[in-house]
């Protein structure tokens, strides 16, 4: 991975400390090379964007379309301190458009199909648009609907939140939380099942909420308690065990095992699929419980969208009741279609649904796909970055990076304590690293 590390050169002040947590780097640039590939990039997020516009730079003559029907390009980093009250809902927003650069063609609209073996992506108008190489980069959809009892208009009311649906429920979910803040009472967070996108924003959550509640009115009269259905409360065992002892020092009660199928807005009551292992056999035992809250924050099972899940592109094997792409684990290529490459959360590798994540991947599938051009094999490796700035009050995070093998691989070894909760990390999340995110949204990272 050493094409793409972090340069420290050149970087100064608070902007440079962001860059680096972030995974972002400067390379040289290479000249451009002269193709009629025609590339497609199915959505314009944050990978997407991102690859297009490193791509215009490296390609002349290529035909680049990406296919999104966004309007709106959501900062999802932020999306969490907008639940807390950190930051208004536009904090997040700014247009699709803003980020695409010139010489690439956006259709703004839904992906009706995709023939892998005609090599053709058909929109939702009928547009058939045939491709030399595809990416896959449509993000992934929030299954709320698989939770009983639940539905998005009940978020900021009978203290209900949902940060994860964008910028106004997120801004609902403050209204929610922010009332068990004043008046205290029985909070509740889960977190789903299925993989996730930042699988730490649940533990932010909860933590933000605990240390507002702790300062205000609510201080002394509310209880915490976080639901999860996994055996531990972050798949980093290093990590997990912090988080634990936090979680003890604060008085947060933990609920292994647990997973959110259905909630009684009226009652307040959550129902939970409960699996225990009965200590006499080692059997797993299922069952359901009951939770009430005055506060619940809910977490929807994520999935691949259905046009991949319906494409042949999932994994037949593993992750089957969530689709997403199989790929290379280091080179995020399709295992049996090789023009075709998984980039962001859609791609089914076992870390990497974050934007830090993505900027490690974009210089990979970039590599591999214009080796594929040339009539060569890419060199380039991604082994799994993630990071993960784990807010823990307001004014402290602790700065988590790690990879697939789940090593701690921090940026600043010796100057900033990966497990410590630090102002620094703090500012890396509320001020630098949205500065970092478009500059990789550009390119220019």
């Amino acid at each position: 991975m050493t094409e793409f590390r972090s340069t420290r050169r050149g970087l100064l002040g608070l902007g440079a400390v962001g860059a680096l947590a972030f995974g972002l780097c400067g390379e040289a640039q290479a000249a451009k090379l002269t193709t009629k590939a025609r590339i497609v990039i199915i959505g314009a997020g944050a990978g997407g964007a991102t690859l297009a516009n490193r791509l215009v730079e490296r390609l002349d003559g290529a035909a680049i379309t990406l296919v999104d029907p966004r309007r709106e390009h959501l900062y999802q980093p932020g999306l969490s301190l907008v639940a807390a009250g950190l930051k208004p809902a536009d904090y997040v927003v700014s247009q699709t458009t803003d980020w695409l650069p010139q010489g690439v063609t956006l259709i703004a609209e839904k992906v009706a199909a995709i023939d892998p073996l005609a090599k053709t992506v058909s929109t939702e108008s009928g547009q058939r648009l045939d491709y030399d190489f595809l990416v896959v980069a449509p993000g992934l959809v929030l299954d709320h609907g698989a939770i009983e009892g639940f539905a998005l208009d009940m978020v900021g009311q009978n203290g209900i939140g949902a940060l994860y649906a964008g910028p106004e429920h997120a801004a609902k979910t403050w209204q929610a939380a922010q009332k068990f803040t004043e008046e205290g009472g029985i909070g509740l967070f889960t977190r789903p099942a299925t993989e996730m996108k930042c699988a730490g924003a649940p533990l932010k959550h909860t933590f933000l909420i605990d240390d507002i509640a702790s300062r205000g009115d609510a201080k002394g009269k509310y209880e915490i308690h976080y639901a999860c259905p996994q055996q531990m409360l972050f798949s980093v065992p290093i990590v997990s065990e912090k988080v634990r002892m936090l979680f003890g020092e604060r008085k947060i009660t933990p609920h292994y095992g647990q997973t959110l199928t259905a909630i009684d807005a009226g009652a307040k009551r959550a129902t939970f699929a409960t699996m225990t292992t009965d200590p006499a056999t080692g059997a797993v035992v299922k069952s359901t419980s009951e939770m009430p809250y005055d506060y619940l924050h809910v977490i929807p099972p994520q999935r691949a969208p259905e046009v991949i899940r319906q494409s042949g592109l999932s994994w037949a094997d593993k992750w089957t009741d969530q689709g997403w792409v199989e790929c290379d684990m280091k080179t995020l290529r399709h295992l049996r279609y090789p023009e075709i490459f998984a980039l962001g959360d859609v791609a089914g590798v076992p870390k990497g649904k974050t934007a830090a994540s993505v900027k490690w991947q974009v210089p990979v599938v970039e590599d591999h796909l214009i080796a594929a051009i040339q009539g060569r094999e890419g060199t380039a490796v991604y082994d799994g970055y993630t990071s993960c700035p784990m807010i823990t009050r307001v004014g402290r995070a602790m700065l988590v990076e790690f990879d697939y093998h789940n090593n701690l691989v921090p940026s600043f070894p010796g100057l900033i304590a990966p497990l410590e909760e630090l102002w620094i990390s703090w500012l890396m999340k509320e001020v630098a690293l949205k500065a970092t995110y478009n500059a990789m949204l550009r390119g220019k990272a």
